[in-house]
């Protein structure tokens, strides 16, 4: 079983759209979809500004021993 993630707009149509590469070809899938309604907030492109000050609780420091090895997990999909 394999998952995906994707953000899509759903248009004033009221349908969502979803083409999905899933890798394999002339074979009978099943698929499950769960949606969930995100604030319109989140969906609009976000400005450098909007993360002045994020830090301000709990500040990056680096000292003489640099930046942990931990920071450099893998982040794929941390984004999307």
């Amino acid at each position: 079983m394999e998952s995906i993630k994707v953000r899509r707009h759903v248009g004033q149509d009221g349908i969502l759209h979803l083409d999905l590469p899933v890798g394999i070809r002339e074979r009978d899938v099943e698929v499950m979809v769960i949606y969930q309604s995100v604030p319109s907030s989140t969906i609009n492109a976000r400005s450098l500004e909007q993360f002045y000050g994020i830090c301000t609780d709990d500040p990056i420091t680096l000292d003489d021993r640099g930046i942990s090895e931990s920071l450099d997990d893998d982040l794929a999909g941390a984004f999307d």
